[in-house]
């Protein structure tokens, strides 16, 4: 009887001890969710331009040129400084009167108007296609339609012309006809980049679109300025002038380029540690050196030179 007792007490705590919960789902750490939520907010476009308009605002839209003096220019200034494209394009019209006169001109005559800007053999020809392309296509070289056309179809229209690419598809629409249309640059590029505003792999057309997109239409024009200013004089590449950033304390990038400076400035350190290591090494080699000469000399003296006076001493007294 003790015995079959003892066994069902036994077969009850196996089968208690077998029982598991119903679910073994662990439940997130409070350490992991502070983790995933580390940093500061993602900086969206309005953001960045609130905070850049506080800084190099205001940013009036004023035509540059008219749409096709605009096209003619974009590609004068293709891989080469603003002020040799100006020079350029002044010497371009003072030459031609018009640009339909520029359409039948002589390559070689363009390319030597445009010398001074550089590519003048790749750029002289397709100045002169595009004109007379668009004259082709148009009757005519005037490019205002395009205002009155869905900006897509715009920014396609032109991207049809040889030479005229996303950028310069954006420039004309925006600098001449006041599209909301975003031109990407390399300094924009950098700068949207490093705020986290698109990827780092995001090509410079997909940037543009998604920059159109952030904003309203009427900031567009602002935004572009605000974001080449700050690229030319704080976001600068390859080394950012962080501490001078409005938007340094939310930039994802910051950290990054304050371990490479910190980087630079060990390596200077040391540097100029080594470089002062080798100037006392030179030095305690040159005084060693001194010593050794000093003490070469005093060996070089004759023995017999002191004794050889003391003896013409003692004669002279016995002289005496």
């Amino acid at each position: 009887m003790v015995s079959f007792a003892l066994f069902e007490q036994c077969r009850h705590a196996m089968t208690t001890t077998k029982q598991r919960p119903a679910s073994t789902k662990k439940e997130p750490s409070t350490r992991a969710k502070r983790t995933s939520r580390k940093g500061p907010p993602p900086l969206n476009a309005q953001e960045v331009l609130g905070a850049l308009e506080g800084e190099y605002a205001p940013f009036p839209w004023e035509a540059r040129y008219d749409a096709t003096s605009e096209v003619v220019f974009t590609i004068l200034s293709q891989h080469t400084s603003d002020r040799n494209s100006e020079r350029a394009f002044a010497r371009l019209m003072e030459r031609f009167e018009t640009f339909e006169e520029l359409a039948a001109g002589d390559v070689q005559v363009i390319e030597e108007c445009i010398s001074i800007g550089g590519l003048a053999k790749i750029k002289a020809p397709r100045i002169k296609q595009v004109l007379n392309l668009i004259i082709e296509r148009c009757g005519n070289l005037d490019l205002s339609f395009l205002r009155e056309m869905p900006l897509d179809d715009a920014k396609k229209w032109l991207k049809e012309l040889p030479g005229v690419g996303p950028k310069t598809a954006g420039i004309i629409l925006c600098f001449s006809l006041g599209m909301p249309a975003m031109a990407v640059d390399t300094h924009i590029e950098r700068v949207v980049k490093r705020l986290g505003l698109v990827g780092p792999k995001t090509t410079v057309e997909k940037a543009q679109d998604m920059l159109e997109e952030m904003v309203e239409d009427h900031q567009v024009y602002p935004l572009h300025v605000a974001l080449i200013t700050h690229g030319r004089q704080v976001c600068k590449a390859p080394r950012p002038l962080c501490p001078r950033c409005v938007l340094e304390e939310r930039c994802p990038s910051r950290p990054g380029f304050e371990k490479q400076e910190a980087l630079r400035v060990k390596k200077r350190e040391a540097a100029v540690a080594a470089k002062k290591k080798a100037e006392a090494k030179v030095k305690a080699a040159a005084s060693k050196k001194k010593l050794q000469a000093s003490g070469s000399r005093a060996r070089s003296v004759p023995a017999g030179r002191g004794q050889t006076g003391q003896g013409q001493t003692e004669q002279g007294r016995e002289e005496s």
